[in-house]
């Protein structure tokens, strides 16, 4: 009897062997064979990894190579907050360190989360007085950071990068990808403490591109203080000043007021973030009588009138039952086409759009570039707005010769302006010089011209009309002692949004060029609605003179006169 239920047991003891030798037998074939590729990943995973090259954003430099946007190393604080023992005591110790409240911190460090980002931007000091603190869970990293040195100085021109290293509007952001380079990445095991070693496959980043400018940051630098001080004298809104040189297109200044400081982008509220956008190139307007030598000088070409053309006007002219008057709704009566711009008379130049015709004056808007972009390598630029021909009236045709019925930008009118002191040639601006990637190698831009307008004869012809208007005329404080001036002011009505126009606004420009026998600038002065003046001779004007002056001096040209 006992030697049959000892068979049993050993029946059963061996039948528990056989069946768990079967199970493990099986789990070895599930995770050697089955479940590889799963495991052999894990281990890598542990053992070997993947560290990302970060690579340099490049330079951005003035034409002397004056650093307007570098880098730097900032440090940025990271929790686990798993792994911190004491969250009241931690956010305690940090707060007066990286400017966060303690309440608020201890919000963000007091959960079971994986990790949290504190604090991006710190400085050296910071980053050390925060390491020096020893918390259990908290890190903190090196971080590349973007500096503009000159803070406010170009900064709508540059732009910003952003908190993810990406560059938003200006040079910054329409060049972004070849500012910010290609990162790099390095294969490599690690052992138990976390060190690296055997380092295997390694792909090197790729630097970003260093840019030079155009802008001549002495220039740029004056023209924001200028600028500056107009805005706040004539109690405007706001205002632009492009400065450029005519013969080659190169942007030498290029001025926006309100600024403010890319350094602190951060900083700037949701409701004045249009400082971001570079107005000179995205915001168009209805010009005025700053358009009327452009008009004059496609008549002039065409063989239409000469400067000498004289005729009888009155204060009013009607085109097709709508009525156009003189700004000052005064009769010039007698005037040579010379007259007419040194009045900046309105039914003169109805009547000069008449002469030249609606084909030939929508023409000539075209090959001055309206109703395009210039193709300046800046974010957010605009194209303005000319009505197709078959959409022209006769009202249209007059009005524009004027300046009204047509929206232009700051840079598509001073590039066209410059033909008349280019001898008739237009330039594309460009505020580009040269661009320098990684390798050393060097793409340098060139000037190009884009179209004969006009003929050198018209373009000498309406230069010299145009330093009438400076001499006898509204431009009177533009000019500079010992020089030719040649410009024309603007004083522009601010159409409502349903039509017609506000009585109690007004945007006053300048646009003028010097020496007028050898221009080496062309400048446009814009301020929007200001306050305690009437007309642009009385602002706009002013500060064209007052900066042109510092520029003849600058560029060392001896007066002429």
């Amino acid at each position: 009897m006992l030697g049959t239920l000892s068979s049993k047991r050993l029946n059963v003891a061996f039948g528990l062997i056989v069946i768990m030798a079967a199970i493990l037998t099986f789990r070895l074939f599930q995770k050697q064979i089955l479940q590889h590729e799963s495991y052999l990943a894990s281990a890598e995973n542990q053992y070997i990894i993947k560290k990302e090259l970060p690579a340099q954003r490049g330079k951005i430099y003035a034409s002397d190579m004056f650093p307007l946007a570098t880098n730097t190393q900032y440090y940025q604080v990271l929790a686990v907050p798993q792994n911190i023992k004491n969250p009241d005591q931690a956010a305690e110790q940090l707060a007066p360190i990286i400017g966060i409240s303690k309440t608020e911190l201890f919000d963000q460090i007091n959960n079971d989360k994986k990790y949290k980002l504190l604090k991006h931007g710190l400085s050296e000091e910071e980053g050390d007085q925060v390491a020096q603190l020893k918390i259990q869970g908290i890190v903190v990293l090196p971080e590349a950071g973007r500096v503009y040195p000159e803070k406010t100085l170009a900064a709508q021109l540059l732009g910003f990068v952003n908190k993810d290293g990406d560059g938003q509007y200006g040079i910054e952001g329409y060049f972004n990808e070849q500012l910010k380079g290609y990162g790099g990445e390095i294969f490599a095991e690690k052992d138990i403490r976390g060190k690296l070693f055997n380092i295997g496959q390694k792909i090197d980043p790729k630097n970003g591109s260093d840019y030079i400018l155009t802008i001549d940051h002495n220039i740029q630098y004056q023209a924001e203080a200028v600028l500056k001080k107009a805005v706040k004298k004539y109690q405007a809104d706001s205002g632009q000043i492009i400065i450029m040189d005519p013969k080659t297109g190169a942007i030498y200044a290029m001025v926006s007021d309100p600024t403010y400081d890319p350094n602190k982008y951060n900083e700037v509220s949701q409701e004045e973030q249009s400082v971001f956008t570079v107005a000179p190139v995205a915001s168009a307007w209805e010009p005025g009588s700053v358009f009327k030598p452009l008009i004059m000088a496609a008549a002039i070409n065409e063989g239409k009138v000469t400067p000498e053309t004289e005729g009888v006007f009155s204060n009013s002219v009607t085109v097709d039952s709508y009525e156009i008057h003189t700004a000052t709704d005064q009769a010039f009566g007698k005037e040579t086409m010379t007259q007419v711009l040194e009045n900046s008379d309105n039914v003169a130049m109805v009547w000069v759009s008449e002469e030249l015709g609606k084909e030939k004056e929508f023409q000539y808007l075209k090959d001055y570039g309206f109703g395009r972009k210039t193709g300046i390598e800046l974010d957010t630029e605009a194209e303005g707005k000319v009505l197709e021909l078959k959409q022209w009236s006769n009202t249209q045709r007059a009005t524009i010769a004027f300046g009204q019925g047509i929206s232009v930008t700051p840079i598509q009118l001073i590039a066209a302006v410059s033909s008349i002191a280019n001898g008739g040639k237009l330039m594309k601006p460009y505020i580009v010089s040269e661009v320098q990637d990684a390798n050393g190698h060097k793409d340098t831009r060139n000037p190009q011209e884009i179209k004969q307008v006009l003929s050198a004869d018209t373009a000498k012809k309406v230069a010299e009309m145009m330093v009438s208007v400076v001499v006898n005329g509204h431009g009177k404080k533009a000019a500079v002692s010992g020089y030719r001036v040649a410009g024309k002011t603007g004083t522009a009505q601010v159409p409502k949004p349903g039509g017609g126009y506000y009585t109690d606004r007004h945007i006053g420009s300048f646009i003028g060029f010097a020496p007028a026998d050898d221009p080496k600038f062309v400048m446009l002065v814009r301020l929007d609605q200001p306050k305690n003046v009437d007309w642009a001779e009385s602002s706009a004007a002013p500060t064209f003179g007052e900066m042109a002056a510092w520029l003849l001096d600058y560029l060392r040209i001896p007066p002429n006169e």
